[in-house]
């Protein structure tokens, strides 16, 4: 075998080799976001043209979502929170319209107490897509329902069905979650997809 013959083996075994370690690196680095995104990951892919933009859009929602200064609640204000929902409970069946607006609002308040920056929904459900992909579709369903309220066109089992949606994600606002290594898995939805008080009893269904 000549020299330019080895020459030419040679580089073509490395460039095997590199295809190698690149296919292994790009599978290693869209499980990671799978983990990481949940069924966001699927949503995101549905709403882009390829593969490799939807990754992009995500990594790109993870080094903006590194600059945030997001941190844990009190346990005074985790207390406080709590309370506060419990007593949103109570005045469900006397107004559920304006209490499911009010639940929206205390969620809201807990995600910039958490440090969430005030934007528009889209910013929003973003940022919290970061920690949150797979219960993020009940705060979609919530604010769905709760716009529907807004117009007159949700019945009381609709703003029941909101007050657990709001639930699920609120509990998780109120645990640290948000704070853990952005390479493990997160943590399942919040044990609340059933809520404690009479009036809201019954297995959420998804539509």
């Amino acid at each position: 075998m000549t020299s330019m013959t080895m020459t030419w083996v040679a580089v073509a075994v490395v460039a095997v080799v590199m295809l190698a370690i690149a296919s292994i690196v790009l599978r290693q680095r869209r499980q990671r976001l799978r983990r990481r995104f949940g069924p966001e990951y699927e949503r995101t892919l549905s709403q882009r043209d390829t593969r490799g933009e939807a990754e992009r859009e995500l990594r790109t929602r993870e080094k903006r979502f590194a600059t945030l200064d997001i941190k844990p609640l009190s346990p005074q204000a985790r207390q406080s929170y709590r309370a506060r929902w419990t007593k949103l409970q109570a005045q469900f069946v006397d107004a559920p319209g304006s209490t499911v607006g009010e639940a929206d609002q205390l969620v809201m308040a807990a995600m910039a107490e958490r440090g969430y920056p005030a934007g528009d929904f889209q910013q929003q459900l973003s940022n919290l897509s970061v920690v949150h992909g797979r219960t993020l579709h009940h705060y979609r369903k919530a604010r769905q329902i709760s716009g529907r309220a807004a117009r007159d066109q949700a019945s009381t089992e609709d703003l029941r069905q909101a007050m657990v949606h709001y639930r699920v994600l609120f509990e998780e606002l109120l645990d640290d979650g948000d704070l853990a290594d952005s390479d493990t898995d997160q943590p399942q939805p919040a044990a609340a997809a059933r809520d404690d008080h009479p009036a809201l009893h019954g297995d959420l269904r998804e539509s």
